[in-house]
């Protein structure tokens, strides 16, 4: 059988696939053990012997991480888990479960799980997109994982935010200007009391990330910043289904951000069709509304028909593609 783990900020998935017709033999969550790389090693190892002793079968193992290994150091870079960053994560997990590992990025897991028998299939371009904890991208093209020679394909996550909204006495000038104060409406912020410019710091040292933005860690930080309300992410989404105004506001601030940073994404890859993965791909109003703002941000005066799409596998649907490496 295939062995595929989800190494997340919050969560850590194993999933069990038959070899040959892909059939769902089981499937285990845990809660992450976050900044111990012990930990994680004895995680993974622990999931990996739980699993083969359930099904009774033994497997090979594929990992999706939030970062990829480096072809130059052999070590996991650019993880927001960060505690795994500078660690041979795959000589030592083969070490412990005495057999090879292979490693990939969790957005392009997910975005070749898509892409093969999910929402994706049957487009030549798929875009995975992970925005959970973090806030990541993956390509897949023909069914297939593009990495890259750096292996940062698909990264759009520590790109700065398009258009930063501003507040102060330029975005009083713009808007005072008759001629151009429909144009540029959209790209003030609607509360007065933040600046999206320049930005949050981001775990990466840079500020205005789009991961601090529309990643649902970013979601819940913007609540807080405007409201001065430590609130989770599921407890706003739940006010905004229920009408409450604060949260209505920061979901529509999250949407028309979400919906900047994915015209990136169009205007450069031009895919056939945008998948959503992470917690945030539960939020069904994504799909109706981001679609509408997207289009004013795009290079094109035709109809856009990239389509947005929720994971037919869910929400972890990477977990799939990464037992798929195999």
């Amino acid at each position: 059988m295939r062995i595929g783990i989800d190494l997340g900020g919050t969560k850590t998935e194993v999933i069990c696939l038959d070899k040959n017709n892909g059939k769902e033999l089981y499937r285990l969550r845990v809660p992450t053990i976050r900044d111990d790389y012990s930990a994680t090693i004895r995680t993974i190892a622990e999931l990996v012997t739980g699993a083969e002793n359930a099904v009774g079968r033994t497997g090979t193992v594929g990992i999706g991480i939030p970062g990829t290994v480096s072809g130059v150091t052999g070590l996991v870079k650019n993880a927001n888990s960060t505690w795994i960053n500078g660690h041979p994560l795959d000589k030592d997990l083969e070490q412990v479960l005495g057999r090879p590992v292979r490693i990939q990025n969790d957005a392009n897991c997910f975005a070749v799980s898509e892409a093969n028998d999910g929402s994706g299939a049957g487009k030549r371009v798929v875009f995975g997109v992970i925005i959970g904890t973090g806030c990541g991208g993956g390509i897949a093209i023909d069914g297939k994982a593009i990495g890259g020679l750096n292996g940062i394909t698909g990264e759009w996550g520590h790109n700065p935010l398009p258009y930063p909204r501003v507040f102060g006495q330029v975005a009083r000038t713009f808007e005072s200007a008759p001629d151009t104060a429909d144009t540029l409406h959209d790209y003030f912020i609607d509360d007065a009391t933040v600046s999206e410019y320049p930005g949050p710091l981001c775990y990466c040292g840079r500020r205005g990330c789009l991961e601090s933005w529309i990643s649902g860690t970013g979601f819940k930080n913007d609540y807080h910043r405007v409201t001065g309300e430590p609130l989770s992410t599921h407890d706003i989404i739940a006010g905004a289904k229920n009408g409450e105004a604060k949260a209505t506001q920061a979901l529509r601030r999250y949407m028309n951000r979400l919906a900047r940073s994915l015209a990136y994404v169009i205007n450069i890859l031009d895919p056939d069709v945008i998948v959503l993965g992470g917690g945030m791909s539960n939020v069904q109003a994504l799909y109706d509304e981001v679609p509408k703002l997207w289009g004013r941000y795009l290079f094109t005066d035709t109809v856009v028909d990239t389509q947005l799409l929720p994971p037919r596998h869910g929400d972890s649907s990477g977990v799939r593609g990464a037992a798929w490496l195999w």
